[in-house]
């Protein structure tokens, strides 16, 4: 590309941040199976139940003296609640059954995958070798976490094809003649250990050239979502800092895949790039100390559903930097809500290290667009009374709020009609719950679900003149929002939760005892696994009667909500 007469050459600083990862030495393998005990960890997803003992049979054949240990000893590798209580005492119980070496399975989803990897390293760190069963279409994903998690040649064995798409025989016949083999090459090959890589300094200069330059080199090295970025310059960068009055090397968190530290100043470059004014810094902020709390997993936002950030901006803060709150909320077009919201992707990709290419830390399998920020029509909860998101999370109505949560899916425009609260709430658990329910199965396995309701400002007028409140409101759809038993575990299944078990997740205390009352397959159960999670926000054209509902991921992305801080010269650098 010609360069034009006096175009302006920019230096641009470095849009990552340092790597806390330490090399991992992989455990030597085992020269004889036949002597060996082997642990199984599982996530109990993906028929692992089907393999397992197909696995024992035919090494029990070929090594006689092989011993296995079932994944009931171990625990649940996987989840919020699992792995939390599974992994920091799997050394220990390692230990304790004499493991030999572990088979960890099964990788076939983007969250999935990373949890089986990150749970045979586990074992590694604790001195037991381990393989990690992958289906074919995520060993880039599994390989990619293991180097971002400092095991570069971590040993996994392929399973191949789409699993779920297999019939018990073609099932059978892959476990025997490709998973065993690989499992066997895997436990008793020779590993390496990678050199470490060596990257810039934080606030170093990486590039100097055009605009038109500078954005290829990004793009080269994958630093931008495709779309031009703002050159980010050391100058620009300093202009973010000059709103707030925290240390640029402040870390907020450290976020897997990738273990880079998220600082202040990594925030302000990513401001830059993203195309945010300056004074938006303050809810940069706040947006990635959500996102590096461990509750939120962003680590996860590469799953195979394709959920995506939104940011919810609540408080006087909504006015004061022009948010669009109105006509065409979710639209593009208004620089506060589209670069903010561009902002969270970007830092999804460059500091948590989500990308599609050429690593597959981000496995969506479709995926969807950035979202805008959603804002708060603040008058509007004035005027029907209500309480306002932010209050919903123990803030008052003076404070700036940011909140983040996953979304994955929109319902369609929802529109309600009549002058009794009724009317509307029936179309609502009609059309919102209703596209909830087909993703009912991941929020009752997890036994929290938090789906997002952007309803209209009119129509919120005749719920509220009805004397039902937003605690009334959500009662209303949790109470009359329901599925079959059978429709559930069908779409549990075809997911891949293989070991889906109602009266498992009760007696484990995930689910109320209205999901264990019979056991008549068709029985309707609760959509919502609890009434306070369902989000209102009201916003959108107040002139119409329409709503939109957002379907959260259920597994990742909880809603978590920070206070905006603002720096003690806010009113004074505004006005600049």
């Amino acid at each position: 590309m010609g360069q034009m007469m006096n175009e302006p050459v920019y230096e641009v600083t470095w849009p990552l941040a340092s790597s806390t990862v330490k090399e991992i030495e992989a455990k030597p393998r085992i020269s004889d199976l036949s002597k060996a005990t082997i642990g199984h960890l599982s996530h109990y997803g993906f028929r692992h139940n089907e393999m397992r003992p197909i696995v024992e049979e035919v090494l029990s054949e070929r090594y006689p003296g092989i011993t296995f240990v079932g994944p009931d000893e171990f625990g649940n590798i996987h989840g919020p609640r699992h792995g939390k209580d599974t992994l920091p005492v799997l050394p220990d119980k390692l230990k304790e059954y004499g493991v030999d070496a572990v088979i960890t399975g099964v990788g076939s989803c983007g969250t999935c995958t990373p949890a089986v990897v990150r749970a045979s390293m586990v074992a590694e760190k604790a001195g037991v070798p381990s393989t990690t069963i992958v289906a074919t279409s995520f060993l880039r994903q599994a390989g990619t976490v293991a180097r971002m998690e400092g095991m570069a040649d971590l040993c996994i064995s392929e399973f191949p094809g789409v699993i779920m798409n297999q019939s018990d025989e073609e099932l059978r016949r892959n476990t025997i003649d490709v998973l065993v083999p690989n499992i066997v090459e895997q436990l008793t090959r020779t590993v390496t250990t990678a050199a470490p890589v060596v990257e810039p300094e934080p606030g170093s200069i990486v590039f100097t050239g055009t605009f038109d330059e500078v954005n290829e080199y990004f793009l080269k090295n994958q630093w931008s979502d495709g779309l031009p970025i703002v050159p980010p310059t050391l100058d620009r960068v300093e202009a973010f800092l000059r709103f707030t009055d925290r240390d640029p090397a402040e870390v907020l968190g450290v976020i897997q895949p990738e273990n880079r530290e998220a600082t202040v100043w990594s925030v302000a470059v990513n401001g830059v790039m993203s195309g945010c004014r300056p004074e938006y810094l303050p809810i940069l902020i706040g947006i990635v100390e959500a996102m590096a709390e461990p509750n939120f997993y962003a680590r996860d936002f590469g799953a195979t559903p394709g959920l995506e950030p939104l940011v919810v901006v609540s408080g006087p803060i909504v006015k004061q930097l022009d948010f669009n709150y109105e006509t065409a909320v979710m639209r593009v077009g208004r620089q506060a809500n589209t670069s903010i919201g561009r902002f969270a992707r970007m830092f999804m990709r460059n500091i948590v290290g989500l990308r599609f290419s050429p690593d597959d830390s981000d496995k969506a399998s479709i995926g969807l667009g950035m979202n805008v920020v959603l804002a708060e029509n603040e008058d509007a909860v004035t005027e029907v009374g209500w309480t306002s998101h932010a209050e919903t999370f123990g803030f008052s109505r003076e404070d700036n709020v940011v909140t983040v949560q996953s979304v994955m899916a929109s319902t369609i425009p929802i529109y309600t009609a009549g002058d009794t609260a009724k009317e509307h709430l029936d179309t609502l658990v009609e059309i919102f719950g209703g596209t909830c329910a087909g993703w009912a199965h991941t929020g009752i396995k997890k036994g929290k679900n938090f789906p997002l309701l952007i309803m209209s400002p009119g129509v919120a007028k005749i719920i509220a003149r009805n004397g039902l409140s937003k605690r009334d409101v959500q009662q209303y759809l949790f109470d009359h929002t329901r599925i079959k038993v059978s429709t559930l575990n069908r779409h549990a299944w075809e997911l891949g939760y293989t070991e889906y078990d109602l009266r498992q997740l009760h007696a484990e205390g995930m689910v109320s005892s209205a999901y264990v009352e019979s056991d008549d397959p068709d029985r309707l159960v609760p959509v919502f696994v609890k009434p306070e999670g369902i989000g209102i926000v009201l916003s959108g054209d107040p002139g119409r009667n329409q709503s939109k509902g957002f379907v959260q991921n259920q597994s990742h992305g909880y809603p978590t909500a920070k206070k905006i801080a603002l720096p003690a010269d806010w009113e004074a650098n505004l006005g600049r």
